[in-house]
């Protein structure tokens, strides 16, 4: 095998990498009401919704172990990557860091590089799509780690969530402001910093006016749009996607849009109803 891309489970899948032995994902556990669930092809994103919205207590999430990393670098590929949920909201990055050096321990002319997406869900989608894309072109490794970077430092995620209890209760809003106004129906449109933690960006009354406020921040900020792929994850809400892509097609045109579905991280986090755009 010429390359191996390990991605952890809160990037979405494309469908086509599902059976790619190029692609593996490492489950996060996830943990609702005293259950663990792992984060893996068997995800039930309907069940998972009714056990948090039955659940009194906050859903939380685990990341995987180094020793799950260090596994996944076994397939003995020329060329592998890892690609993470940014470093600044788990530990994740940190776990793929150990188990690339536990690998290199007994293999240390591996050429292994892990990448902190500085952002989540299908924002390592596009990270491990762009991976390929060098790989296609028959990059070095290290100009495939370098043009990558490059990559993620040009990336921008946004997001406009039903409720960010979730994110608050586990501690993934440091440094944002309190912006509850739940009587009011204010939703806030929040991305990412450069450095992938979480900011809110602006805010408006009702999910419908905070989508397109959010679709206007996406067009002044995405400026080489025609070539660019951009990405739209949603939680149990295709619909809601689907208004936001055509909203964004009235503005811009994106070399390519695809939408997908929430795995397990990104729907704990997300929310049922929960739109991320990455660009």
């Amino acid at each position: 095998m010429k390359y191996k891309i390990v991605i952890d489970s809160c990037g979405e899948l494309l469908e086509q990498w599902k059976q790619d032995p190029r692609i593996e994902s490492v489950p996060l556990t996830l943990m609702v009401g005293g259950e663990e669930i792992i984060d893996d092809a068997g995800f039930d994103q309907k069940s998972f919704l009714k056990k948090v919205a039955e659940s009194s207590e906050c859903p939380r999430s685990a990341c995987p172990s180094p020793e799950a990393f260090r596994k996944a670098f076994e397939a003995g590929a020329d060329r592998m990557y890892a690609v993470t949920l940014s470093a600044e909201l788990s530990g994740s990055y940190n776990s793929a860091v150990v188990g690339r050096s536990l690998y290199l321990e007994t293999d240390p002319e591996a050429k292994i590089h892990v990448f902190n997406s500085r952002s989540a869900s299908v924002g390592e989608t596009l990270i491990g799509i762009k991976i390929m894309e060098c790989e296609e072109k028959e990059m070095s490794f290290e100009e495939t780690v370098r043009t990558v970077e490059e990559y993620i430092d040009s990336m921008n995620t946004y997001f406009v969530l039903d409720s960010l209890d979730s994110l608050r209760k586990n501690g993934r809003l440091k440094g944002v402001k309190a912006l509850v106004a739940s009587a009011l129906k204010i939703k806030p449109i929040m991305g990412s910093t450069p450095e992938g933690s979480i900011c809110q960006l602006d805010q408006a009354r009702g999910i419908n006016k905070a989508l397109y406020k959010m679709r206007d921040y996406i067009v002044d900020r995405t400026a080489d749009a025609e070539h660019r792929i951009l990405a739209i994850a949603n939680c149990n809400c295709r619909e809601r996607a689907e208004m936001v892509k055509r909203a964004i097609e009235e503005k811009l045109m994106p070399a390519k849009i695809f939408i997908l579905d929430t795995a397990g991280v990104s729907s704990l986090y997300a929310n049922d109803g929960g739109i991320i755009v990455v660009v």
